[in-house]
């Protein structure tokens, strides 16, 4: 079916929790397009002036808000929310931040600190030199739980905060529909992430994004599943990556283990500070689960890429 034009939520059309008695500001057809102008996680809190002294002025009770919802016709509980990502485009500066008790190494790093990274030709230069990639995606992606609301900080199986860097556009997502119409939103620009964002932000950013939305009931997930458009990682790298292990029987003792040896690696490396290279690896590195396997211990490998460094 055609999409029918002039479908659009604008930056002040949001919300705060994953919750099905929020009534959807739209209501569109099964193969409909819409699009969204949505603020940064912050909810427009950090501006491009802002400075680190800022952020103790942050309302933590406002981040993290959801563009939306939107009622899609004829989506049942039981059925799949397809949606087609077709374009993302972040604004022309974003922010990445450690905010005081979040993120996966919150002891190590106490103390608030802001990085402002200009946005131009596809290039967010984070540190002086160091050229990331741009990427851009929504890290929330949802539609509204049939049980109690949620906060729209933890992810769940219908969506929501998945920070997942792969969901660019071209890629397809499949969301489990649990009420009538879906109620789909999505927020949290990113112009750059790396896996498992450990500072717990990526270079945020204001975003305009377009998706399709379908109901499929040949499809059926439990989980949100997706397709990417192709090779995952290609185009964010063109040279060879440091690697840092931790090793043990908590994945989540060694996540951090891998973070911290990486942190120590770029600073010896590199020169790189501590805290910038926290940030780094929440927007360039990546997290992953290397063995899983061989009882007791597990490996958890921080990568980072050499190729943002230039000459490195």
């Amino acid at each position: 079916m055609a999409a029918r034009p002039g479908f659009h939520v604008g930056r002040d059309q949001w919300h705060l929790a994953w919750d099905k008695t929020i009534p959807p500001v739209l209501t569109v057809g099964s193969g409909d397009e819409v699009s969204f102008d949505a603020l940064d996680a912050s909810n427009g809190q950090i501006t491009a002036s802002s400075r680190t002294p800022d952020l103790a002025a942050l309302a933590f009770d406002q981040v993290d808000q959801v563009a939306g919802p939107i009622h899609v016709d004829g989506a049942m509980p039981g059925d799949t929310l397809q949606v087609e990502l077709l374009s993302f485009e972040p604004g022309d500066w974003g922010w990445t931040a450690n905010l005081p008790g979040f993120g996966l190494l919150a002891d190590d790093f106490p103390d608030a600190y802001l990085r402002i990274t200009p946005l131009a030709d596809g290039i967010g230069e984070l540190l002086p030199g160091v050229r990331i990639p741009l990427a851009p995606f929504c890290g929330e992606l949802g539609v509204a739980p049939s049980g109690e609301p949620r906060s729209t900080i933890p992810p769940d199986v219908t969506g929501g905060n998945m920070d997942t860097r792969h969901l660019t556009a071209g890629a397809t997502l499949w969301l489990p529909v649990q009420v009538p119409g879906a109620l789909f939103s999505l927020g949290d620009g990113h112009a750059a992430q790396g896996d498992g964002e450990v500072c717990g932000t990526a270079i945020e950013t204001p975003m305009r994004a377009t998706v399709r939305l379908s109901v499929r009931r040949d499809v059926t997930v439990t989980a949100p599943e997706f397709r990417t458009p192709g090779p995952i990682g290609t185009s964010t790298n063109t040279a060879g990556w440091l690697a840092a292990d931790g090793v043990g029987p908590d994945l989540f003792v060694a996540a951090r283990d891998a973070v911290r040896r990486m942190i120590d690696r770029l600073g010896a490396e590199l020169g790189v500070a501590p805290l910038d290279a926290y940030l780094l690896l929440s927007v360039a590195g990546d997290l992953r689960i290397s063995e899983v396997v061989d009882q007791p211990n597990w490996i958890v490998t921080s990568y980072c890429p050499l190729s943002i460094f230039g000459d490195a």
